[in-house]
């Protein structure tokens, strides 16, 4: 049979290659005889000719003919080739020191290893001992022997040379993770953690995110302006120009229910915050003061700040559950880190410190993220204390940050919706365009499966998803009757999402009942 004939229904595959990739598979499958009948039905070897000369040149210590052999091998670079020569000499160094031959070990040192261009490290702690005869594994009772020695630098070559010399481990494994990778990625509707299978290709109908209206609350008696689930997926927190802040219940079939409405703010109730072990909820009033409560009991434990204290415009937790940041858009200007019972741990204040509008904290704890002065991102590495600057030409209104602290999601009033990644490396950001943004603050959230979507309020009363990666608008979502200032989608329910409007209401969405 020719084995240089082209296999797939587009002439791509190389038959040879792709035997050879099927029986290292059946190898490392264990399929020892299924693998070497092959073999020889196919007249096709695993083992490379080059590679089972020099694992006998190698294994028969004539390393003399092992480097003449990898010096026949065409279209080896020259960095390989020299790293393969080193690793062939080092052996033959270490088996003459071991013969106690340490006269012609030198000369192997001076004349074959120096010229090869190797690091003055490497030749270096071989000239001077440093690789004593135990750390080579040699001269004691529990030392590795010469042939073990020989075996391991076979590894190392297999591991070394390109292909087709050698194939790169688990290569046909390798090669189908990218494929189902590929169509997972490709799968603007992927939202599910089941398996997926090798018999058929994969595609995900728009039946796997929220789409439908599950539930209304009514239990607010005005503007909603926020909600947010819990890290858990358990709870449900919502906040109201009412002078309310309501903490909901999820119960496992995805039905939410009244736990407790937290009723001692004197103003509106702009935003809420859930501690990282959900066992605390901040609330914080607008132009007022920050309370945080028990989620359990629903009591206050206590109230941040008073008449001398900046007025809170943002705050975010810390992974410990035990500090917490705020930023206040005052004149003053500052940012400033308590504890639970208000002892100010740090701060940052003067001329450098823009008024605050939003922040976040990755759930690392390593960056903290502030929208100072409208139109700048500033990140801060609290780790390495330095900070970089992601300048938008438009005001931001909101910022939220991925659950793994990769990418963060700024709304601006532009109607854009902007994603960079945290790490500051991004010279433009991947754009979310579609939605109505011009007047109120509107919040936007990563959510589904590995935060595979965008979703976003809007003032025309939509709710709006895309796909991340893509940037593709999915759905547009209709219920609310006014601007849907917030969404929240459940961290660990990924075809569930909340959203929160100024007529009144909270939403609660899920997957639609039609066939993909």
């Amino acid at each position: 049979m020719d084995n240089s004939m082209m296999l797939g229904p587009k002439g791509l595959i190389k038959r040879c290659e792709f035997v050879r990739i099927l029986i290292q598979s059946l190898y490392s499958l264990g399929y020892k005889n299924s693998a070497s009948l092959l073999e020889s039905e196919s007249g096709i070897s695993f083992i490379s000719n080059e590679s089972t000369l020099l694992k006998s040149q190698i294994l028969d210590s004539k390393y003399e003919d092992c480097i003449h052999t990898l010096n026949l091998i065409e279209d080896l670079v020259e960095e390989t080739r020299n790293s393969a020569s080193f690793l062939v000499f080092q052996q033959l160094f270490f088996e003459l020191l071991s013969s106690g031959d340490d006269f012609s070990a030198l000369n192997v040192l001076r004349k074959r290893i120096s010229p090869l261009g190797m690091s003055k490290e490497k030749v270096q702690k071989l000239a001077c001992g440093i690789v004593s005869m135990r750390e080579i594994g040699l001269g004691g009772k529990n030392d590795v022997s010469i042939d073990e020695l020989r075996r391991n630098l076979v590894i190392e070559l297999e591991g070394l040379l390109p292909p087709p010399i050698t194939v790169p481990p688990r290569r046909l494994e390798y090669l189908v993770e990218m494929a189902l990778t590929f169509q997972l990625d490709s799968c603007l509707y992927h939202n599910s953690p089941d398996e997926i299978s090798l018999y058929e290709d994969h595609c995900c109908g728009r039946n796997q995110i929220p789409t439908e209206t599950a539930q209304i609350l009514y239990h607010h008696k005005n503007e909603v302006w926020f909600v947010q689930f819990s890290n858990n997926g358990e709870y449900l927190a919502s906040s109201s120009s009412d002078c309310t802040a309501i903490i909901w219940m999820v119960s496992e079939e995805g039905c939410v229910s009244l736990k407790h409405t937290l009723s001692s703010h004197r103003s509106p109730v702009s935003f809420v915050a859930w501690s990282p072990d959900d066992t605390m909820l901040l609330t914080c009033g607008n132009g007022e003061v920050l309370k945080l409560w028990d989620v359990e009991s629903g009591t206050c434990k206590h109230t941040f700040g008073g008449e001398q204290s900046p007025v809170v415009s943002s705050c975010a937790w810390f992974p410990d559950s035990k500090r917490l940041v705020c930023g206040s858009g005052e004149p003053d200007r500052c940012i400033y880190m308590w504890d639970l019972k208000g002892k100010e741990l740090d701060a940052w204040r003067g001329v450098r410190i823009p008024k605050v509008s939003d922040l976040s904290v990755t759930p690392d704890g390593e960056r903290l993220i502030c929208i100072c002065s409208d139109k700048d991102i500033r990140i801060f590495n609290l780790r390495t204390k330095t900070e970089w600057v992601i300048s938008e030409d438009h005001s931001i209104t909101s910022l939220s940050v991925s659950r793994d602290g990769k990418f963060l999601i700024v709304n601006l009033n532009s109607q854009e919706i902007h994603m960079w990644d945290v790490t500051g490396t991004w010279d433009a950001p991947l754009k979310y365009t579609g939605h109505k943004q011009g007047k109120y603050v509107i919040r936007s959230c990563f959510g589904g499966l590995n935060c595979a979507f965008i979703a976003s309020g809007s003032e025309n009363s939509q709710i709006y998803i895309w796909h991340r990666k893509s940037c593709k608008l999915l759905e547009v979502l209709r219920g609310h009757s006014m601007t849907v200032n917030c969404v929240s989608w459940n961290p660990t329910k990924p075809q569930m999402l909340a959203s929160a409007s100024d007529d009144h209401t909270i939403r609660i969405w899920g997957p639609s009942g039609e066939l993909a």
